[in-house]
């Protein structure tokens, strides 16, 4: 401090909560902007931008919240009237809250000009197919593969002497297999990896895949029938003779 000099410093307090008091006002009232802005356009979070005869007001939401209201002079100055950072500086929201007024009428005139978007659309649509029987035909379908595929899966689990296993094959150039767990299907699976699972735990194939692959499961079965056709032969003979 200066000796002799006595000079009161002017504080920015008054002026700070006459801000803070403004913003927290715009920020409730543009708020209520944005809520409707949100359920308006159907999305939890967007932008909006509304001309007036000085500029242009943007709004941004996030989940239906004000996240930050922008105004742009036709002059090209930027103003963040809302924003998370810190608040405008003072003379720059005046400027900007000259505009408020248009900026809100803006907003009114949009929404004005969507009220009748909707008169001449009548709810009213053509009666829905079931699909009850395509399912009742997949699924009878399905559980006639499930029984042939459990008999195989069963035959595995006996000649194999473990307690769960796999048996593939090819079919018309495609990979067939049946993954078998004690004596039941784990799955069966068409084309290997990313395939077609015509049966598996986690529900059944699609009515089209069955169409396109129920005809090929004779030629799975004939192609296990082969397998153990094979085994057979390859035992035929084995005997223990007296020593």
């Amino acid at each position: 401090m200066v000796d002799g000099l006595d000079v009161e410093t002017a504080t920015t307090d008054e002026l700070r909560a006459q801000r803070a008091a403004i913003l927290d006002e715009v920020r409730s009232h543009a708020g209520e902007i944005a809520r409707e802005l949100a359920l308006l356009e159907g999305g939890d979070y967007g932008r909006r931008t509304f001309g007036t005869d000085r500029g242009e007001w943007t709004v941004k939401y996030e989940a239906g919240r004000l996240e930050f209201l922008l105004f742009e002079s036709q002059g090209g100055a930027e103003t963040y009237v809302i924003s998370t950072k810190r608040p405008p500086e003072p003379k720059a929201l005046r400027d900007a809250l000259q505009d408020y007024e248009a900026f809100v009428a803006a907003y009114n005139a949009f929404v004005d000009a969507r009220e009748d978007v909707l008169d001449d659309v009548v709810p009213e649509f053509p009666e829905v197919r079931s699909t009850e029987a395509v399912v009742a035909d997949r699924d009878r379908i399905v559980e006639a593969i499930g029984e042939v595929a459990t008999e195989i899966a069963q035959q595995c689990y006996r000649y194999e002497g473990t307690d769960y296993g796999t048996f593939a094959t090819t079919v018309d150039g495609t990979r067939w297999e049946l993954k078998w767990d004690e004596g039941q299907v784990s799955y069966l699976r068409v084309g290997g990896e990313g395939g077609i699972y015509l049966l598996s735990q986690y529900g059944p194939p699609s009515a089209p895949d069955v169409r396109a692959l129920a005809d090929d499961v004779a030629g799975f079965v004939d192609a296990f029938n082969a397998f153990v056709d094979d085994l057979e032969v390859d035992l035929d003979g084995v005997s223990f003779a007296d020593g």
